[in-house]
């Protein structure tokens, strides 16, 4: 065999350095090195694609035009914007209502998500399981609404009201949800309350999963106390957990007009808690102008793509 052949053969067998190809060869080289994940991946992908992305983005499309589903539509450009911000004054009250509720229900809800899933990580396996069961039980209670028209109940029958008779603090009844000045507040309790879902039960997952070699290491590094560990170690470990969490959080604070409607009605009193996704069902499923529908649902999702953002560059700096 000559010597260029047996060079020839060396390139051939030589691995692959990322260093030698730019980012769109490697992903190409790693596809097919890996085709069969990605075959077993395909119907999710063929699914995502079409009821999500697709959706996306005509939507997108849509958002120009002023289609009512029944006839062709015709384009607009920039009309539905220009609409919102400047001759939709209940568009402007919906943005300031949503992004109330979402400053205060998105940081505490996530805080106090992380927070009960540490302690609750302390607790012996069988207390765990039974103390995680109470603290997610609103979340799979169906009635869990009921409780709280029950207690906010509008005549003396109502255990607030009833309380508050009782203690010469009221001399009538409260119409609670259907208050303008208590609407709001009461609505932002409520979601705090069921906002133990899935990134609770993922905070969980995580702590458990945590390597307690980590710990060891720690303290010959220096750490001294659990708030060090804390936010040396915990925080850092749980990055993918963390996320995950916050996407939960961000979805859940800008999307929850089912709560108020429950609660309060649809629209609730002076518009005090509409939101932009109740604009987003009044115009969309009830009065049928899915162009201007497409604008409004454009616009939530630029300000939540917003706020992921915001929160991932927040979360890069844990541990630093």
């Amino acid at each position: 065999m000559s010597a260029k052949a047996t060079a020839a053969e060396q390139v051939v067998k030589r691995p692959v350095n990322r260093r030698d190809m730019n980012k769109f060869q490697w992903t190409i080289h790693e596809m097919k090195r890996n085709w069969v994940a990605y075959v077993m991946l395909a119907p999710y992908y063929l699914i995502f694609l079409t009821f999500t992305i697709i959706p996306v983005f005509v939507s997108l499309f849509m958002s120009f035009t002023d289609f009512n589903m029944l006839e062709t539509p015709n384009f607009l450009l920039f009309q539905n914007y220009t609409r919102l911000f400047v001759d939709d004054d209940i568009f402007i009250i919906a943005v300031q209502n949503t992004m109330i509720f979402a400053a205060i229900t998105g940081p505490v809800s996530y805080i106090m998500s992380f927070l009960v899933a540490w302690f609750i990580n302390e607790l012996s396996p069988k207390i765990r399981a039974l103390v995680t069961l109470v603290f997610y039980a609103p979340n799979l209670a169906g009635s869990v609404y009921l409780i709280w028209q029950v207690a906010f109940s509008a005549d003396s029958y109502g255990y607030v009201n009833g309380l508050l008779l009782y203690l010469d603090m009221i001399d009538t009844p409260v119409d609670w949800f259907h208050n303008a000045s208590y609407v709001m507040p009461l609505c932002i309790v409520v979601a705090l309350w069921t906002s133990l879902g899935t990134s609770f039960l993922a905070f969980i997952a995580g702590l458990q999963g945590m390597d307690r070699s980590l710990f060891e290491a720690g303290a010959v590094d220096g750490v001294k106390n659990r708030w060090q560990e804390l936010w040396y170690i915990t925080l850092p470990s749980m990055k993918p957990m963390l996320l995950f969490g916050a996407i939960q959080a961000i979805t859940g604070s800008f999307g929850f007009g089912g709560i108020v409607t429950a609660l309060a009605g649809f629209p609730s009193v002076d518009y005090a808690a509409h939101t932009i996704t109740h604009h987003l069902d009044d115009y969309g499923g009830a009065r049928f102008e899915i162009g201007y529908a497409s604008a409004i649902a454009t616009v939530l999702f630029i300000i939540m793509i917003g706020a992921n953002g915001l929160v991932n560059k927040l979360l890069s700096k844990l541990g630093q």
